[in-house]
Protein backbone atom coordinates (compact mmCIF):
# COMPACT_ATOMS: atom_id res chain seq x y z
CA UNK A 1 0.00 0.00 0.00
CA UNK A 2 1.78 3.31 -0.98
CA UNK A 3 2.36 5.97 1.67
CA UNK A 4 -0.83 8.11 0.72
CA UNK A 5 -3.43 5.70 1.10
CA UNK A 6 -2.22 4.67 4.67
CA UNK A 7 -5.51 4.72 6.74
CA UNK A 8 -5.72 6.52 9.52
CA UNK A 9 -6.93 5.10 12.69
CA UNK A 10 -10.63 5.98 13.64
CA UNK A 11 -11.99 5.68 17.48
CA UNK A 12 -13.12 2.52 15.74
CA UNK A 13 -9.44 1.37 15.45
CA UNK A 14 -8.59 2.44 18.95
CA UNK A 15 -10.92 -0.07 20.27
CA UNK A 16 -11.70 1.99 23.61
CA UNK A 17 -15.52 2.89 23.14
CA UNK A 18 -16.22 -0.72 24.10
CA UNK A 19 -14.87 -0.06 27.20
CA UNK A 20 -16.32 3.50 27.96
CA UNK A 21 -19.93 1.92 27.06
CA UNK A 22 -18.83 -1.45 28.87
CA UNK A 23 -18.37 1.03 31.94
CA UNK A 24 -21.19 3.17 30.98
CA UNK A 25 -23.71 0.37 31.29
CA UNK A 26 -22.04 -0.23 35.14
CA UNK A 27 -22.74 2.87 36.04
CA UNK A 28 -25.94 3.33 35.06
CA UNK A 29 -27.82 -0.03 36.25
CA UNK A 30 -31.45 -0.26 35.55
CA UNK A 31 -31.30 3.07 34.01
CA UNK A 32 -32.71 3.82 30.70
CA UNK A 33 -30.17 5.32 28.41
CA UNK A 34 -32.35 7.72 27.72
CA UNK A 35 -32.59 9.00 31.07
CA UNK A 36 -29.04 8.65 31.97
CA UNK A 37 -27.87 10.70 29.37
CA UNK A 38 -29.13 13.74 31.50
CA UNK A 39 -27.22 12.98 33.85
CA UNK A 40 -23.64 12.47 31.92
CA UNK A 41 -24.65 15.77 30.00
CA UNK A 42 -25.52 17.86 33.42
CA UNK A 43 -21.62 15.88 34.87
CA UNK A 44 -20.20 17.42 31.98
CA UNK A 45 -21.70 20.80 31.80
CA UNK A 46 -20.30 20.73 35.96
CA UNK A 47 -16.99 19.86 34.75
CA UNK A 48 -16.58 22.34 32.37
CA UNK A 49 -17.81 25.15 34.10
CA UNK A 50 -15.74 24.05 37.19
CA UNK A 51 -12.77 23.69 34.92
CA UNK A 52 -13.60 27.36 33.30
CA UNK A 53 -13.90 28.47 36.72
CA UNK A 54 -10.73 27.29 38.40
CA UNK A 55 -8.86 28.73 35.06
CA UNK A 56 -9.90 32.55 35.56
CA UNK A 57 -9.43 31.57 39.29
CA UNK A 58 -6.28 30.97 38.79
CA UNK A 59 -6.00 33.99 36.89
CA UNK A 60 -7.65 36.51 39.51
CA UNK A 61 -4.98 34.70 42.40
CA UNK A 62 -1.96 35.60 40.19
CA UNK A 63 -3.49 38.97 39.43
CA UNK A 64 -3.93 39.67 43.20
CA UNK A 65 -7.60 40.00 42.39
CA UNK A 66 -10.83 39.72 44.35
CA UNK A 67 -11.33 35.63 44.09
CA UNK A 68 -14.70 35.32 45.00
CA UNK A 69 -15.85 38.13 42.98
CA UNK A 70 -18.61 37.32 40.56
CA UNK A 71 -18.84 40.00 38.79
CA UNK A 72 -14.72 38.79 37.68
CA UNK A 73 -15.85 36.21 36.32
CA UNK A 74 -18.98 37.29 34.57
CA UNK A 75 -16.96 40.01 32.51
CA UNK A 76 -15.41 37.13 30.83
CA UNK A 77 -18.40 34.77 30.59
CA UNK A 78 -17.51 32.35 33.33
CA UNK A 79 -19.45 31.11 35.17
CA UNK A 80 -19.16 31.76 39.45
CA UNK A 81 -19.51 28.38 40.85
CA UNK A 82 -19.94 27.94 44.31
CA UNK A 83 -17.13 26.09 46.51
CA UNK A 84 -20.42 23.29 46.87
CA UNK A 85 -20.60 22.94 42.87
CA UNK A 86 -17.07 23.10 41.69
CA UNK A 87 -15.54 19.73 40.50
CA UNK A 88 -12.50 19.56 43.18
CA UNK A 89 -15.73 19.39 46.14
CA UNK A 90 -17.55 16.69 43.86
CA UNK A 91 -14.34 14.27 43.12
CA UNK A 92 -13.53 14.59 47.00
CA UNK A 93 -17.00 13.02 47.58
CA UNK A 94 -17.15 10.29 44.67
CA UNK A 95 -16.18 7.64 47.20
CA UNK A 96 -18.44 8.41 50.03
CA UNK A 97 -21.95 7.60 50.08
CA UNK A 98 -22.45 11.20 50.32
CA UNK A 99 -21.52 11.09 46.39
CA UNK A 100 -25.45 11.41 44.96
CA UNK A 101 -26.32 14.33 47.54
CA UNK A 102 -22.71 16.18 46.59
CA UNK A 103 -24.08 16.02 43.15
CA UNK A 104 -27.67 16.96 43.37
CA UNK A 105 -26.59 20.16 45.87
CA UNK A 106 -24.23 20.81 43.02
CA UNK A 107 -27.00 20.98 40.19
CA UNK A 108 -29.16 22.57 42.23
CA UNK A 109 -26.71 25.67 42.49
CA UNK A 110 -26.24 25.89 38.84
CA UNK A 111 -30.16 25.63 38.27
CA UNK A 112 -31.01 27.89 41.27
CA UNK A 113 -29.22 31.07 39.19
Amino acid sequence: MAKGNAKKPTTADIGFEEQIWAAADILRGNMDAAEYKHIVLGLIFLKYISDKFEERYQELLVDDDDVEDRDAYTEVNVFFVPIEARWGFIAAAARSEMVGTVIDNAMGHREGE
